[in-house]
């Protein structure tokens, strides 16, 4: 088992699911990592955990969001946990600098903000998703795993991204209270 294991069942374990629904999520994920020691990791066949995070301006309203290379969608970014990565939160914020190409990103908070498990090509994900706290002003750069990076007021995210991304979205208002 890795580290990287040890922090995901950790961060499962004390994270407080804000409904029944999360809570469900919560308990299937450390069933997961009970039964797979491998479960971090995309070889994983049956699904692995994933990590992501939605990039907000808070002081603009605004998210950035990706066109997906491979699957044709606006989403958050997000991604495998890869073996350099010591922690889930470590993870979800690699995979949005790396996407978004914006330097200086920090997490809203150490912990979670949603869990979201989606059937993708490889595998079931199951997703540990952050919000990521871009600075007014910031601009992105596409990265190779992205067709396009937009910026979107809160209130057209709706328009443009399927419902996860959306509850992603509410979620993370929530949180910050906006």
């Amino acid at each position: 088992m890795s580290d990287l294991h040890a922090d995901a069942v950790r961060v499962l374990k004390d994270w407080d699911a804000p409904d029944p629904g999360q809570e469900q999520l919560r308990l299937d994920y450390l069933d997961h990592l009970a039964q797979h020691d491998d479960g971090m990791w995309k070889p994983c066949r049956p699904g692995h955990i994933t990590a992501s995070a939605l990039v907000i301006d808070p002081v603009g309203g605004r998210v950035l969001l990706t066109l997906h290379r491979k699957l044709k969608m606006w989403l958050q970014m997000g991604g495998h946990c890869e073996p350099g990565d010591a922690t889930l939160a470590d993870s979800a914020l690699r995979e949005a600098t790396e996407e978004s190409g914006i330097a200086g990103l920090t997490l809203l908070r150490a912990e979670p903000v949603k869990l979201d498990r989606h059937e993708t090509p490889c595998a079931w994900h199951l997703d540990v998703q952050y919000a990521a706290i871009a600075e007014p002003g910031a601009v992105e750069e596409i990265s190779e795993e992205s067709l396009d990076l937009k910026w979107y007021g809160f209130d057209e995210v709706g328009a443009v991204a399927d419902g996860s991304v959306e509850a992603l979205l509410a979620r993370t208002r929530a949180v910050i209270g906006v």
